[in-house]
């Protein structure tokens, strides 16, 4: 009987509330939905919901046109989203759009978004293939919004880009829950398809979703959380389940190994250090790799070099490039690319302390050149230089990329619109581009001239300097790292705008004042299309 009354509750209260709006401008949400009495409801309650997109049409008067599964639902529901979609007014413009309630006897909720312009396809201005950037955001902000009518379980339409909608709704919904009172968190609930027999297209973006999400759990977390051990522990929880082999390295491989530039920064840290070697074989062990480098800071105080109190916490993100490298290898394996992948992700924190490096200090490479250390909160170059030196003559990599946020120089260059790439061949930006076209997460070359070089050499005592001289951080920081790439395709990305906190106009289906998980699947396209060059 208290079922029954429970149930009776449920529907006088959401036939009171049966539209509810969801979005507005580009996607954001403007209304705070309502959950109706769905959070008094068991747990272990399914609730089902279901998203289905409208294109918008050209001219005056014109009513939106619905998906093809969107047609089909309709059908089913005898005719009502028609109704209800014209009664409210959805004219089908992008990440606008209504839930509504009660409509069908198996879905509790229907979020319709728009889908924008029906055929867009790629924009050469905007660099980006608008047809599925607009299938993530409609994708995204329908399942957010379910989410938080309080729906366990969504369904969601291909709206023609299977791949796409996976990637934009699996991404939408999650959260980083971890630190919370389980009876406060978020739910994230099941994602399925609906009304399309395009499986394992879907089952690519979900894997692609959630090896970005991977990062950006992995960069949220607190420092305490995410030490260099606690990293090296999850890296081999994510990876080694997929047959990708992980070794971890100990402060006495190191200092065997005279990675005297990264043990520069570790020693001011009573964390102990790691190097990651990771290696995935996808093809033959005779095939040269491609090389990852991640940057691992998982604090970067600015040592004695102390950066401002007002923005310390957002460092803990700058282990952000490892963090990409690792969740590109696990969708790597994953998706069985064909192809052999290496990385070496070296670990550590920055902090002040009696035995932290000092302004002035200058040490040895492994190529023989000095480098010297003018400003220690650049440590990102000092941390990459040595190992980056040593992947090369251990693994003998085809190609370099080298992942990391260094430069503020791409935060007020590019906001966080693009990570910047840095490259030795425009063959690797083309395909760079390419790859961020199709995911919507692009890069944007930016020159590596000599003009650079000479501003971090030559110096009155030392080869190098960690800093360089003017304004172009990332530009310089690029530099130094050039000096470590004598003779191999390399490509640098700084992730330092896009891989951390995003402040300013997030991506629809990412959040707000939280670590991204950025450029995770546009590395991973990447590969794809380094493993399978022939496909389109």
């Amino acid at each position: 009987m208290s079922s029954i009354r429970m149930m009776n509750a449920l529907h006088r209260n959401l036939s009171l509330l049966r539209m509810v709006q969801v979005g507005s401008g580009r996607g954001s949400l403007l209304a705070v939905l309502s959950r109706g009495l769905a959070d008094k409801c068991d747990s272990n309650t399914v609730i089902k919901g279901v998203v289905v997109g409208v294109y918008a049409q050209e001219g005056e008067g014109k009513e939106p046109k619905m998906t093809s599964s969107g047609e089909k639902f309709d059908d089913r529901a005898q005719g009502k989203i028609t109704e209800l979609v014209r009664e409210s007014g959805i004219k089908g413009d992008l990440g606008r759009g209504k839930v509504f309630m009660n409509v069908d006897p198996e879905f509790r909720a229907v979020a319709v978004v728009g889908l924008g312009q029906e055929g867009a396809g790629f924009n050469d201005l905007e660099m980006i293939d608008e047809g599925m950037e607009n299938v993530r955001v409609a994708a995204g902000i329908g399942a957010r919004a379910l989410q938080l009518q309080g729906c366990t379980e969504v369904f969601v339409d291909s709206m023609e880009y299977p791949e796409q909608a996976a990637e934009g709704s699996a991404l939408a919904i999650w959260r980083y829950n971890s630190n919370k009172r389980k009876e406060n968190r978020t739910n994230i609930p099941k994602l399925d398809l609906y009304d399309s027999p395009e499986v394992d297209a879907w089952t690519r973006g979900l894997f692609k979703a959630e090896s970005q999400n991977l990062a950006r759990r992995l960069s949220d977390s607190p420092a305490n959380q995410m030490t260099p051990t606690i990293f090296a522990q999850s890296t081999v929880d994510a990876l080694c389940p997929c047959g990708v082999s992980v070794e971890v390295r100990s402060m006495d491989w190191i200092e065997q190994t005279q990675l005297n530039s990264f043990l520069m920064v570790a020693k001011g840290s009573c964390e102990p250090p790691v190097v990651l070697e990771v290696s995935y074989c996808g093809t033959a062990p005779e095939d040269r790799p491609i090389l990852l480098l991640g940057k691992g800071l998982t604090f970067n105080s600015g040592g004695l070099c102390l950066r401002p109190k007002n923005c310390l916490h957002m460092y803990r993100g700058c282990m952000a490039g490892a963090a990409v490298c690792v969740a590109a290898i696990r969708a790597a394996a994953a998706l069985s690319l064909p192809i052999n992948i290496s990385a070496v992700l070296p670990l550590c924190e920055n902090m002040p302390s009696g035995m932290a490096v000092k302004p002035g200090d200058v040490v040895t490479l492994l190529n023989g050149k000095t480098m010297g250390i003018v400003d220690v909160s650049k440590a990102g170059v000092l941390v990459m230089a040595d190992p980056l030196l040593y992947a090369q003559t251990t693994f003998k990599p085809r190609l370099v990329v080298d992942v990391a946020t260094v430069g503020y120089g791409v935060c007020a260059g590019l906001g966080g619109s693009a990570a910047g790439m840095f490259t030795n061949s425009n063959f690797i930006a083309k395909q760079f581009d390419k790859a961020g076209g199709l995911t919507g997460d692009r890069l944007w070359r930016l020159p590596l001239w000599r003009y650079f070089k000479e501003l971090v050499t030559p110096n009155k005592s030392y080869d190098i300097s960690n800093r360089g001289r003017g304004p172009a951080s990332s530009c310089i920081a690029a530099a130094v790292l050039h000096e470590m790439v004598p003779c191999v395709d390399w490509a640098h990305i700084d992730i330092r705008n896009v891989g951390m906190l995003t402040r300013y106009n997030p991506l629809p289906y990412l959040l707000k004042d939280r670590m991204t998980g950025r450029p995770t699947r546009t590395i991973i396209q990447f590969l794809y299309q380094m493993a399978c060059p022939d496909s389109k």
